[in-house]
């Protein structure tokens, strides 16, 4: 088995030059005059106070001579504040000045393009060719960028770049969508399907989803994409997977991989029914309902992640099977959920944080046992990507809601944003895990970033409304 690399590394940008002090021009005139008048008048001021005070001082305080003291103490404690304040005077006007408040450090290195040819530069450059003496020749990534050495190629990794460069429509022929989706049909496990590599040689419904979403976008034939998909909606009942089927994140998955690699599938409208049956209300948000980790009890606290994604398979959803009253009902309530946000500023509030979670099975060979999956969640990314939806932009209008729903996508991009670096994403330094790069999460940067740019991008001039 070889291993091989592609292209070249990313180029990384310089950092930006630091703004340039002010001009050293000497004080304002008004100040120098002030500068001077203390230098000079401070003597006259304290005189005029000791003359004033002798002459109306009355003789009875103590002759003469107390009356000299204490104008002349007078006269000098006038003279010394007046040399005070001009010194005061001079000393603020020599010193920098200093802004209100420090500028925040711009989380963009550069325009929109920049991020994407870096993108595309890392993509290029961490490509991993194998030739494996049992699949052929597999071409693709594993589940992190940046690897020290080249590693095989795995299912995830793979239909996340291939969607990666779809979003960045790359048209160069150094990367072809096709070598990448015959990879991913080489990796298809001996029964069919697919998995992470954390989960072994069963194929579990949310991965082959994943894939053949990704292979659908790609331009494989829906009748190539039918055999797999009868399997993976055979594989995902309540019956042979309960804890899949009442995982919002499992079933999200799911459910929007087979919008795209099967949009007349039968087993669509039930998921779409049990995505709506496990909402919860909230009544820290006006009973609003939105979703947990969970779409039974116990369903687990409010989410935003959670919640986003919901939001984002019910309005695919609905585009492709129609839309049901209570379908609408309750993507509408997720939108006003994700809009009622009470923290501030929205650039790091709460609600942005990411998240983890763990998706807990029984293992086949030993039902004893459990496969755990650990699930990321970017969740910046999948609210830009709820309120960006068509549907959201109606709710929004419908309650008068235009400047908070602003307010709010502008902080999650500007935290789509500075979770990059030369176009690549990162996961939170603080993690213990050893993936710091996921493809997954380069994916669903640029993808937010593209919808972002997509919604504010007016020909005529005129400011997103």
């Amino acid at each position: 088995m070889s291993h091989q690399r592609l292209g070249r590394g990313p180029s990384r940008p310089a950092d930006p030059d630091p703004e340039p002090a002010p001009p050293d021009g000497g004080a304002p005139r008004p100040v120098r005059f002030v500068g001077w008048l203390g230098g000079l008048g401070c003597v006259a001021a304290g005189y005029g106070v000791f003359q004033f005070l002798f002459q109306v001082l009355p003789g009875s305080l103590g002759g003469e001579t107390a009356r000299y003291l204490v104008s002349a103490v007078s006269g000098l404690g006038t003279a010394l504040a007046a040399w005070l304040a001009a010194a005061l005077v001079r000393a603020r006007a020599a010193a920098p000045a200093r802004p209100a408040a420090a500028p925040a450090a711009r989380p963009l290195p550069g325009p929109l393009p920049e991020v994407f040819a870096s993108a595309r530069a890392a993509l290029v450059d961490q490509v991993s060719v194998v030739d494996d003496p049992d699949r052929g020749r597999l071409t693709g990534w594993s589940h992190s960028l940046g690897e020290s050495t080249p590693s095989r190629p795995t299912s995830v990794g793979t239909a996340y770049g291939l969607q990666a460069l779809l979003e960045l429509g790359m048209t160069d022929g150094l990367l072809r969508p096709g070598e990448l989706a015959d990879t991913l049909w080489r990796l298809r496990l001996p029964d069919g399907g697919w998995s992470a590599r954390s989960q072994g040689a069963l194929a579990r419904p949310e991965v082959t989803a994943l894939v053949l979403g990704a292979l659908a976008r790609a331009g494989t034939s829906p009748e190539r994409l039918a055999p797999e998909v009868d399997r993976c909606t055979a594989a995902f009942t309540r019956e042979r997977d309960r804890p899949g089927r009442e995982s919002t994140h499992v079933l999200t998955t799911v459910l929007r991989g087979l919008l795209r690699a099967a949009p007349r599938c039968d087993a669509l409208p039930p998921l779409r029914e049990t995505l709506v049956g496990g909402a919860l209300s909230d009544p820290g948000r006006d009973h609003l309902r939105c979703w947990g980790y969970r779409l039974a009890p116990p369903y687990g606290p409010p989410s935003p992640p959670h919640t986003a994604q919901a939001v984002v398979a019910l309005e695919r959803a609905g585009r492709v099977l129609g839309e049901s009253a209570a379908a609408r009902a309750a993507r509408e309530d997720g939108v006003r959920w994700l809009l009622s946000c009470p923290d501030a500023p929205h650039r790091a509030c709460l609600d942005l944080e990411n998240l983890r979670e763990e998706v807990r099975r029984p293992r086949p060979d030993d039902p004893a046992r459990h496969e755990v999956l650990n699930v990321r969640h970017f969740t910046a990314s999948w609210i830009v990507r709820a309120l960006l939806s068509r549907g959201a932009l109606e709710v929004v209008r419908q309650d008068g809601l235009e400047d908070t729903w602003r307010e709010l996508v502008d902080g999650a991009v500007a935290a789509v944003r500075a979770g990059q670096q030369d176009g690549v994403w990162s996961w939170g330094r603080g993690d213990s895990t050893e993936l710091r790069h996921p493809v997954w999460m380069t994916y669903q940067g640029l993808s937010a970033l593209r919808t972002h740019a997509l919604w504010t991008y007016h020909p005529d001039g005129t400011a997103p409304r």
